[in-house]
């Protein structure tokens, strides 16, 4: 499908209203953003010079509560990718049940290309700009591709100096450094949750660990924390990839040692005994289960009849295209849909936000039980909807989630 990534986040919600009716002012209040913000932040460079870079908030839908959504710092990123990344949030915390609505913020800049003290400009110039729009009851950002919980803490430090009024200035971002009141199991909420999605539905498929490969490409902490849990439950992880190219080895990976090889190296490449391979041909192995943990459009109308794995477990946003998912379900492998399979980030997020403004501070082990706990409440609502409706995966977790968003738009208009 040609045309605008956002404009494929529609044709998902149109395949899914084809299988059930919603009130058709409810679906048009869900065809655009409420609100979108362009800002250009000055920052004076190491070399003296000053450069404006260009910044993106969209506040899609708050019908379930606060605007939630990360901020993505990318020299790609532009209002396109952000407004549907917002949509999917909308969704994604909707089919949770969480008590947020979706946005997402993004900054057009390399991460890697400016020093630490640039990129904290840059991070305190975004939340300026924005500090009268978000807020812990307005909208709540998160990390995402390319930032980290350090620049979570300059926000939540830099939104306490613009609004020292808030009682809880903490809980206007999530996804910080314990010092700054982060929670417990943040940092690996979205590699746990996808594995605890991925057991609900093994539970059906029955694949065995000694008989079913992986391959996942995108190696950063989300590719990472996969590879890891399925190493360590005895599955074997064949190939991994990051930015840079993959590696691929059929007899299986020592994740571990990979994690160490790309640490010093900074990239998976050159990963001794493994053979070369590219991000294209990582999606095209022979594996039964392929987690596609890098950027969007990545299995596409071109590639997808191509793709061998069995079941391809999202933890990217918007990795396949809408014609890739008619030709994988014409294909009978089995999509779980990013909206469902990356959620346990958000999950973890709520959480945080909730200890935040509670003054509280949870252990690991309960963060993980309620991780779980609304992780496989979420497949079961799913898997149920699924069988109902006799419709693929994400379809069904789109039912369910506008479901719970019809719900709040009717409330909202009590």
């Amino acid at each position: 499908m040609s045309g605008s990534l956002f404009e494929s986040a529609l044709s998902q919600l149109d395949r899914a209203v084809h299988v059930q009716s919603f009130d058709a002012a409810f679906l048009q209040s869900l065809r655009q953003p409420n609100r979108e913000i362009r800002l250009s932040i000055p920052v004076v460079l190491d070399s003296g010079q000053t450069r404006f870079f260009r910044g993106y908030r969209v506040q899609y839908n708050n019908m379930c509560g606060p605007y939630k959504g990360g901020i993505r710092y990318h020299p790609a990123t532009d209002m396109d990718e952000v407004r549907s990344l917002a949509f999917w949030m909308t969704l994604k915390c909707a089919v949770m049940g969480l008590p947020f609505g979706g946005g997402k913020g993004g900054i057009e800049a390399d991460p890697k290309a400016l020093s630490v003290r640039e990129i904290e400009q840059l991070t305190r110039g975004w939340t300026r700009g924005l500090s009268d729009v978000i807020g812990p009851e307005k909208d709540v950002p998160a990390p995402d591709v390319g930032s980290t919980p350090r620049e979570m803490d300059w926000i939540a430090d830099e939104y306490h100096v613009c609004v020292p009024e808030d009682l809880h200035p903490r809980a206007v971002v999530t996804g910080k450094s314990l010092a700054w009141g982060g929670s417990l199991g943040r940092s690996t909420a979205t590699g746990d949750g996808g594995y605890i999605l991925f057991e609900k539905l093994n539970a059906y498929l029955q694949m065995e660990p000694e008989l079913c490969t992986v391959a996942v490409q995108g190696f950063g902490n989300v590719g990472q924390q996969i590879a890891e849990r399925f190493h360590r439950h005895g599955y074997t992880v064949v190939a991994v990839s990051d930015s840079r190219g993959g590696i691929h080895h059929a007899a299986g990976l020592d994740i571990k040692a990979v994690i160490e090889h790309k640490e010093a190296t900074g990239t998976v490449r050159g990963f001794p005994g493994a053979k070369e391979i590219t991000n294209a041909e990582l999606l095209e192995l022979e594996c039964g289960l392929l987690v596609p943990a890098a950027l969007e459009n990545q299995i596409t109308g071109e590639n997808a009849s191509r793709l061998k794995a069995k079941v391809v477990l999202e933890l990217a946003n918007g990795p396949t295209t809408p014609e890739a998912d008619e030709i994988l379900l014409k294909k009978r492998v089995v999509v779980v849909p990013d909206i469902l399979a990356n959620a346990g980030g958000v999950t973890v997020s709520f959480f945080e936000w909730e200890q935040n403004r509670r003054g509280e501070a949870w252990s690991e082990e309960v963060v993980h039980s309620c991780l779980r706990e609304t992780m496989e409440n979420a497949f079961q609502a799913v898997w149920e909807c699924k069988k109902e409706r006799d419709c693929d995966f994400r379809t069904a977790a789109f039912l369910v989630a506008l479901t719970r968003l019809e719900s709040g738009f009717h409330r909202a208009k009590l």
